[in-house]
């Protein structure tokens, strides 16, 4: 057997606004104790053009199916030397990583200010007061639900 530990499958979303706009920036979300994978595997599905005889709908499209791999540029940085890592860059279209910060300082510095400012507006609405009760609540009844299983088992033990 083997000592590799099966990563747990990520799950792709894409966030959506009360306006009904997608993000176009996927999250994956990663439990409290969990790891952002380091590597992602996605299927290409690309029609050829071309159909072939199907008994369910009469044609089919022919299409070829390429694996491509996504790597976490965090990972990347801490495993390569500077140099490396920023071939890697360009390689993928990016500038070297201190070109890159000195022109994204004052951008990181505006998203910065304006997520703040979103924090305080939530912080305030009554729908972030509903959802932190809630989120209260769940927690409180899982701790309960663990609690009245460990009793049970202590139970079963000493009978």
């Amino acid at each position: 057997m083997s000592n590799v530990k099966q990563p747990k499958l990520p799950i792709i979303l894409y966030e959506e606004n009360k306006q009904g706009e997608t993000n176009l920036i996927p999250y994956i979300e990663v439990p409290k104790n969990g790891e952002m994978p380091k590597v992602l595997f996605v299927s290409e599905y690309k029609e050829t053009g071309e159909f072939e005889a199907d008994a369910q709908f009469g044609s089919a499209p022919i299409v070829d199916m390429l694996i491509h791999q996504f790597v976490s540029m965090s990972e990347l940085q801490k495993k390569l030397d500077s140099r490396t890592y920023d071939k890697v860059r360009l390689a993928l279209g990016l500038m070297p990583l201190k070109q890159a910060r000195k022109l994204g300082a004052p951008i990181l510095k505006k998203v910065q200010a304006a997520a703040q400012a979103h924090r305080k507006n939530l912080e305030s609405s009554d729908e972030a007061k509903a959802s932190r009760a809630f989120t209260l609540g769940e927690d409180f009844k899982k701790k309960a639900e663990r609690f009245l299983e460990n009793e049970k088992k202590q139970n079963e033990r000493e009978n």
